[in-house]
C-alpha cells in the first residue's frame, strides 16, 4: 500500500495527466518491472474508470439541438472508453430515474421560458411524484437564447426539481446560447474532470470555467424600404416580402435569421388600463398580453378569483369574456412577462442585396370565438410604416448553413419556408458555386401563391436552379403537397442523396416537418431495399453528420 502521501502525489498526477499520458505510464511501469523481473499485472486506469462511470444522457429537444449535442456526448465519451447512453426524455420511464447513478440533462427551451413538448410530461411528473434521488449524481445543460426574458429557464426548473427530490449536482447548471459549441465543449471537459475524480474516489470539486457564455448579439437601427404582399387578389393568404436597409453594414449569411422586437397595438393596451382604471397604458407597450400560456393564466385565475379555462389566449380576450374583479394594474403587470423577440428567416443574400436584408412574412391569422385575430409579431411587421426606425438584431444559426461550394443541395420549403432557400439560391448564384440545387415548393394556389415565381423561373434558365418541383394544394381536388413530390421522384431523390446531397427542411414544423421526413424514410427504405427501421437510421446519420438540417416552428 501507499503512504497517504505518495497516494495523494498519485492522485493528483493522475488528474491533471491527458489518457495519452496515463497510456504511457502504464507501459512504462510495465516495462520497469518487467526489467528488474516481477510479473505483476498493472491495473489499468482508463478501465477502472470506464466500468466506474456509466453516465446516462437525456436530452429534451424541439429542434434536434439537444440531440445532436447528446449524440456528440455519446461519441466523445466513447472514444474515451466511457460507457454511456442517451435517450429521449419523452421515451424515458422516471420511474427507473431514481435507480441511476450519474445522469446528464440537455434541455433546451422554448416560447416563453417553456419546455419542449416532448419534455413536458417528464418534468411535470417528477414535480409531482414523491420519488427519492438521493443517489444519483447529475449535470444540466440549458439551451436557449439569451435574447428572450426566460433565458434557458427550463433547464433552471429541471435543475431545481432534481435538487428538491435530493439528487446532488455534478457540476452547476451550464447556460448556453445560441452558438453554444463553445459552451458545450467547456461543459463536456469539465465533465471529464469529475468523472476522474469519481473514478478515483476523490472528492475535489470541480469549478466550472464558466457556466455561461453567451453570444454578443448586435442590434441595429434600419428602416424598412420596400413592402409587398406577394399573393395576388383572391388569395386566402396574405404574405409579405419586406426589405431592410441600415446606414450601418448588416452582417449576416445565408441561414441566420432577423428578430425582431414587436409592440402591442396601442388600441389593446389602452383597452386593458381603461378596464382597469388607469389613464397610463404606455406601461403596457413591452408586456406580452397576448397568447398567454397555461401557467400565466392560472396566475391570473388566482389575482382574479375565477376559474379560466382556456389553455392559451390574450389578456383582453380574458377580460371582455369573464369581466374579473378590477385589481390596480401593477397587480396585472407583475404576472406579465416582457414581450419576447419573434425570429423570421432571412430570404436576402448579403453577397447579393448589397445593404440590405430581406425577410418574407406571413400574416398569421386564426380564429378566437369566432372572432378572426392576427398574430402580434406578423401583423406589427404588415403594418409598420415605410422609412420609420425599426430596431433589429441578426440571429446567427449555425446549424443551418450551405455546404461546400461543389456540393449538391436538396431545400424543402412550402410556404414562407422558401425564405432561406431564396437566400440559398442567391448567394450560390452571385458566388458561382457549382453544386446542383433541387427545390421542393408548395402553396395552396399556382396562380395566386407562386411566392418569388419570376427569380426562381429565371435560376431555371440560368441553371443555378437544377430542378423544382412544385405542390398547389388546392388546385385540384386531391390536396397535393411537397411529400406527394418527394415520392413521385423517389428514384431520382435517392440518387442525388447516395451522390453526397445535403437536404434543408424550412417552415412548419407540424405537420408538415414530420411529414416531409416520413416520406424522406419511405424513398430511402424502398429504394435502397431496406426497413424503415434502417432507413431513419440513414437520416438520422446524415443528422449527426450535418447533411441533414432543419430549421422549422
Amino acid at each position: 500500500m501507499l503512504s497517504e502521501i505518495k497516494l495523494s502525489l498519485l492522485q493528483q498526477l493522475v488528474q491533471s495527466a491527458t489518457t495519452e499520458e496515463i497510456i504511457w505510464t502504464k507501459g512504462y511501469l510495465a516495462g520497469y518491472l518487467n526489467k528488474n523481473g516481477v510479473d505483476v499485472p498493472i491495473p489499468n486506469i482508463l478501465e477502472t474508470l470506464a466500468i466506474a462511470i456509466k453516465p446516462l444522457i437525456i436530452y429534451g429537444t424541439e429542434t434536434g439541438n439537444s440531440k445532436k449535442i447528446a449524440s456528440q456526448l455519446l461519441a466523445s465519451f466513447k472514444k474515451n472508453k466511457i460507457q454511456a447512453k442517451a435517450v429521449d426524455v419523452f421515451q424515458y420511464d422516471l420511474t427507473k430515474l431514481e435507480k441511476e447513478s450519474l445522469v446528464l440533462f440537455v434541455m433546451s427551451t422554448q416560447g416563453e421560458g417553456e419546455f419542449p413538448q416532448n419534455a413536458i410530461p417528464f418534468y411535470e411528473k417528477l414535480k409531482a411524484s414523491n420519488t427519492n434521488l438521493s443517489k444519483v449524481s447529475y449535470s444540466v445543460l440549458g439551451l436557449g437564447d439569451s435574447s428572450y426574458p426566460l433565458f434557458c429557464n427550463a433547464g433552471v426548473l429541471l435543475d431545481e426539481v432534481l435538487a428538491e427530490k435530493g439528487a446532488k449536482r455534478l457540476l452547476p447548471l451550464v447556460k448556453a446560447d445560441v452558438d453554444f459549441a463553445e459552451t458545450v465543449s467547456i461543459w463536456e471537459a469539465d465533465l471529464q474532470k469529475a468523472f476522474q475524480n469519481i473514478g478515483s474516489n476523490v472528492t475535489n470539486e470541480v469549478k466550472p470555467t464558466n457556466t455561461t457564455i453567451s453570444s454578443a448579439k448586435k442590434n441595429y437601427l434600419g428602416k424598412i424600404s420596400h413592402k409587398v404582399i406577394l399573393n395576388d387578389n383572391g388569395s386566402n393568404k396574405e404574405t409579405y416580402h419586406i426589405e431592410i436597409e441600415s446606414d450601418e453594414e448588416i452582417s449576416y449569411e445565408p441561414g441566420d435569421a432577423l428578430g425582431v422586437f414587436p409592440k402591442n397595438k396601442e388600441a389593446e393596451i389602452q383597452a386593458i388600463a381603461t378596464y382597469f382604471c388607469e389613464e397610463n397604458y404606455s406601461i403596457l407597450t413591452d408586456k406580452n398580453v397576448r397568447g398567454l400560456s397555461k401557467k400565466s393564466l392560472e396566475a391570473f385565475s388566482k389575482l382574479f378569483d375565477i376559474e379560466i379555462n382556456e389553455e392559451k389566449a390574450n389578456l383582453l380576450d380574458i377580460i371582455q369574456k369573464y369581466q374579473p374583479k378590477k385589481v390596480k394594474l401593477e397587480e396585472v403587470i407583475a404576472l406579465l412577462l416582457p414581450i419576447s423577440p419573434r425570429l423570421y428567416s432571412i430570404s436576402s443574400s448579403s453577397e447579393a442585396h448589397d445593404g440590405q436584408v430581406h425577410l418574407t412574412v406571413s400574416l398569421n391569422k386564426f380564429k378566437v370565438n369566432d372572432a378572426i385575430k392576427n398574430g402580434l409579431a406578423s401583423q406589427f411587421l404588415a403594418d409598420y410604416p415605410i422609412d420609420t426606425d425599426l430596431e433589429f438584431y441578426i440571429h446567427k444559426n449555425q446549424n443551418f448553413r450551405l455546404p461546400k461550394e461543389e456540393t449538391d443541395i436538396i431545400m424543402i420549403g412550402p410556404g414562407t419556408g422558401i425564405a432561406p432557400f431564396r437566400s440559398f439560391l442567391a448567394h450560390r448564384d452571385v458566388t458561382g458555386a457549382d453544386g446542383k440545387n433541387w427545390l421542393f415548393f408548395g402553396e395552396q394556389h399556382f396562380v395566386l401563391d407562386f411566392y418569388y415565381q419570376t427569380e426562381i423561373q429565371e435560376w431555371l434558365t440560368t441553371g443555378v436552379l437544377t430542378k423544382l418541383d412544385t405542390a398547389f394544394s388546392r388546385d385540384q381536388e386531391r390536396k397535393i403537397y411537397v411529400q406527394d413530390r418527394i415520392r413521385e421522384k423517389a428514384k431520382e431523390f435517392n440518387n442525388w442523396l447516395e451522390n453526397g446531397a445535403s437536404i434543408y427542411i424550412c417552415g412548419q414544423k407540424n405537420p408538415m416537418s414530420q411529414d416531409v421526413e416520413n416520406a424522406i424514410v419511405e424513398v430511402i427504405s424502398k429504394e435502397r431495399n431496406i426497413s424503415e427501421s434502417e432507413a431513419k437510421q440513414v437520416l438520422e446519420e446524415l443528422e449527426n453528420q450535418g447533411k441533414y438540417q432543419k430549421d422549422v416552428y
